[in-house]
């Protein structure tokens, strides 16, 4: 099998931790230049001809525990450390199959491989969880992971997403942190897999799927996705709509994304449409290959492509991950080797796979329907994307929720029912003020080289980072908003102390 081009050899090996702490920065100007490079990641290696499939999936497993300050004197610890030290709480008892969870797919990969098969699987670790296996002394996770994503044998039927460091809903980020947050994902996975690895994360995976539909918020993020090197995103197909605003036609077709915000400027990124609500039973059952089945070849611009249903589900939480998934993966991919070994019909691929073989077969992404977050446009009914400023555009917003009850700028989610912002004031304020007081502190010493490198720098950044972990909100009121407030406070007393 071929390998993509190595990395430059000038780019030093990561260590995992410095100075103690997870290693998410630093190296910034070295994690660019890798991810940056814009040659194909899986196309010389791909074993699959477009002409040969009629239909195929993408399977995405979403993994995510938080930190949480829980262990001795209240150290930073991974809340799979505190179930194991807690079993008698809650759904504790479990910390024993999702850790299993977090390292399967590292035996199945290389025994279906061994039997002829050709899985593809996609991969969305937060960074929370890879350092707290780390922390923990969980090594063996580790490196059944590192086996499929290293070794050349299996990285073409592994593909890993990148997503926001500390699992951190977009909408409700603070601007300056998006690309914080993206960026500390890419030095610790780079940290841990290499910069080859690295290399080959294109797609991005949001928190929650939760699109900021804010034209602002949007416009930052899909910029801040585009400066970190990634080519497309996965998106819930309730939280974007046409730009005429209605529901997406064709969902299994690659879209483009547009974004325009306040300012006039416009741009736009690839995104793979995931399908239906967040029921892991998707995944577990293998829903998408069996919707694949049924579908045809379509017309994209001047070229015939089979169409793509995409799928994402949480890897560990809940029994049918737990106890369905390995067979229905399994017995799912030994069917489709019975055609061709998996290599024609209906077949599985990868998100950059796919799109790497559309666009090599004639596709440009001029050619994909194009999309935008669900309920823009109500904006951009009011105003002239030529002539907007951000009075016009915050004028128009607060008429528009004096004036309809349905409409707001809080992003959507595959958890409609969850607002991820009203309600957790007494949590989203204080995030928002730290951040604030982060930037107020640090920005102006930006222009020292070292400061990203310097042990007070990274620790006011994880702090930051981990006050934004969606958990804190998502569990309610009591022990986890008390964990975040303990965040704070740590935080805001370091900043004070180190700048």
């Amino acid at each position: 099998m071929v390998s993509i081009a190595p990395t430059s050899t000038d780019i030093p090996k990561l260590e995992e931790f410095a100075q103690g702490l997870p290693n998410i920065c630093g190296w910034e100007n070295a994690v660019r230049s890798v991810v940056q490079r814009n040659e194909p990641v899986f196309l010389p290696i791909t074993n699959i001809r477009l002409e040969d499939i009629s239909a195929a999936f993408a399977i995405a497993l979403h993994m995510h525990q938080p930190t949480i300050p829980a262990g001795p004197n209240g150290e930073y610890i991974g809340h799979l450390q505190y179930m194991f030290e807690h079993t008698g709480e809650g759904d504790n008892h479990n910390a024993g199959p999702f850790s299993w969870c977090y390292s399967r797919m590292g035996e199945f990969i290389p025994e279906l491989v061994a039997n002829g098969c050709n899985p593809r699987v996609m991969l969305d670790y937060s960074g929370n969880l890879l350092w707290g296996l780390r922390q923990m002394g969980r090594h063996d996770v580790i490196d059944s992971l590192k086996r499929i994503t290293c070794d050349p044998q299996y990285y073409l039927h592994v593909e890993w997403l990148g997503t926001m460091w500390s699992h951190a809903v977009v909408p409700s980020t603070p601007l300056p942190d998006l690309k914080l947050h993206i960026q500390a994902w890419q030095h610790y996975f780079a940290s841990i897999f290499g910069w080859e690895a690295l290399a080959r994360v294109k797609g991005f995976s949001p928190p929650e799927m939760h699109l900021p539909n804010h034209p602002d918020t949007l416009f930052e993020f899909i910029k801040a996705l585009k400066e970190s090197g990634y080519r497309w995103i996965m998106v819930q197909e309730h939280s974007v709509e046409t730009l005429e605003g209605h529901s997406l036609g064709y969902k299994h077709l690659p879209h483009r994304l547009i974004a325009r915000n306040s300012q006039g400027e416009t741009t736009s990124i690839t995104a793979l449409i995931k399908t239906q609500g967040s029921d892991t039973k998707l995944v577990a059952q293998m829903q998408p290959y069996y919707e694949a089945k049924t579908l045809s070849k379509q017309q994209m611009g001047s070229v015939t492509v089979p169409p793509i249903v995409t799928q994402i589900g949480d890897g560990e939480n809940g029994g049918v991950m737990m106890n369905e998934f390995p067979d229905g993966f399994k017995r799912t991919t030994y069917e489709i080797a019975q055609n061709n070994g998996g290599k024609s019909g209906t077949v599985a691929l990868n998100g950059t796979e796919y799109l790497e073989l559309i666009e090599a077969a004639g596709c440009s992404p001029d050619d994909y329907p194009t999309c935008q977050a669900v309920q823009q446009h109500k904006i951009w009914q009011r105003l002239d994307p030529e002539n907007v400023t951000p009075e016009k555009m915050a004028e128009a917003i607060a008429q528009l929720k004096q004036e309809d009850h349905q409409f707001h700028v809080d992003g959507s989610s595959w958890t409609n029912n969850l607002n991820w912002v009203q309600g957790y004031e007494n949590v989203v304020g204080p995030m928002n003020s730290l951040s604030a007081l982060f930037h107020q502190k640090i920005d102006p010493l930006l222009g020292d080289e070292n400061l990203t490198q310097q042990p007070r720098y990274r620790q006011a950044l994880l702090n930051n980072l981990l006050t934004q972990t969606s958990c804190f909100r998502y569990w309610g009121q009591g022990m986890w908003t008390d964990f975040a407030r303990s965040i704070y406070e740590r935080a805001i007393e370091q900043l004070n102390n180190d700048f």
